[in-house]
């Protein structure tokens, strides 16, 4: 059996960030409007390495069906190797036999940056000019492009703990497609929350990364970084200053977000609070009401994401005869 495989270099030009956005308001507004068949992902521990393995299958009729397989080893970096490494695998919705292979590591942050573009679009003040970046690794870099594609950034402060990590992100994207030449290394945190407009934390943090009353009112922030209970980026202030706490699934959310289910815990959050983003981008509940607001996006990441984007990854090269 051959089959094609796609590199990350592939998705990047079949599927630029702006089309990369496109795709998932529509991914997420099948999910919440139940055309999308996506059951809970497959979790298994490795308890020797720390790591996780995660299998992600899913169908979004008519043509795109498939999985991913994604694993996070977070002692991989003292190998010299990459903390995530992911397959993505279509098949043919006619026969079920395998069809194409991706990236899947490249897909995983493109469409994961690509939904916080989406949130960013539909939540964040049409006036937001600043960000700040908590974490420095691949999906930092996706997070900061897909803002820059849906906002006209002047300022980014980059925070991480090991400040060489964030100024090697801050040389590789400086000035590239809308990021600004005001790019720098935030000392603290707090310092990068406190001016920000947007805030997007990638980490894999099991603490909060910063202290909620740092914010400033109208912020939004999307946090995409937790995908398990023993993960969280956020703490209890940021939850309870929120006035809209948006998520991809909330099914997803309740089961695997961990900043999510302690507010909950803590009685700061209800469930019944929680909104999917996809409800929002159909126009089917409100976003942002009012300036001042503080909003929320909390992702754990679904096969929805992945199976739209690769597909239209698919078509783009079949068309342009790939």
């Amino acid at each position: 059996m051959t089959l094609p495989f796609f590199t990350a270099e592939d998705i990047r030009r079949a599927l630029p960030m702006r089309e990369a956005i496109e795709a998932m308001r529509a991914a997420f507004i099948a999910f919440s409007e139940g055309r999308a068949h996506i059951p809970q992902r497959l979790s298994i521990s490795i308890p020797e390495q720390e790591g996780i393995t995660l299998v992600m299958p899913g169908y979004v009729p008519p043509d795109a069906l498939g999985l991913k397989v994604v694993s996070v080893f977070p002692r991989n970096p003292a190998r010299g190797l990459p903390t995530l490494s992911a397959l993505v695998v279509m098949l043919d919705p006619e026969t079920g036999a395998p069809a194409a292979l991706l990236d899947g590591a490249f897909l995983t942050a493109w469409r994961t940056g690509a939904a916080s573009g989406l949130a960013t679009d539909l939540l964040a003040r049409p006036d937001a000019e600043s960000l700040a970046l908590i974490g420095a690794g691949a999906q930092a870099r996706t997070q900061l492009l897909a803002v820059a594609a849906v906002r006209s950034l002047r300022r980014v402060r980059v925070y991480s703990r090991t400040p060489a990590r964030a100024q090697a992100l801050i040389e590789e994207m400086r000035g590239r497609e809308g990021i600004p030449e005001d790019i720098a290394v935030a000392p603290t945190p707090e310092a990068a929350v406190a001016e920000a407009d947007i805030v997007c934390t990638a980490t894999n943090s099991s603490v909060p990364v910063f202290d909620g009353q740092a914010l400033r009112p109208g912020t939004h922030i999307n946090a995409i970084g937790s995908f398990t209970l023993e993960m969280r980026e956020l703490d209890e202030e940021t939850f309870r200053r929120a006035a809209r706490v948006v998520v991809d699934s909330r099914a997803a959310a309740l089961a695997e977000a961990g900043e999510v289910v302690w507010a909950i815990r803590q009685g700061i959050l209800r469930e019944t609070d929680l909104v999917e983003l996809g409800e929002i981008a159909a126009g089917r509940c409100p976003g942002r009401e009012r300036p001042e607001e503080i909003t929320l996006f909390k992702s754990v990441g679904l096969a929805v994401q992945d199976l739209v984007a690769a597909q239209r990854v698919r078509q783009r090269i079949r068309a342009q005869g790939g």
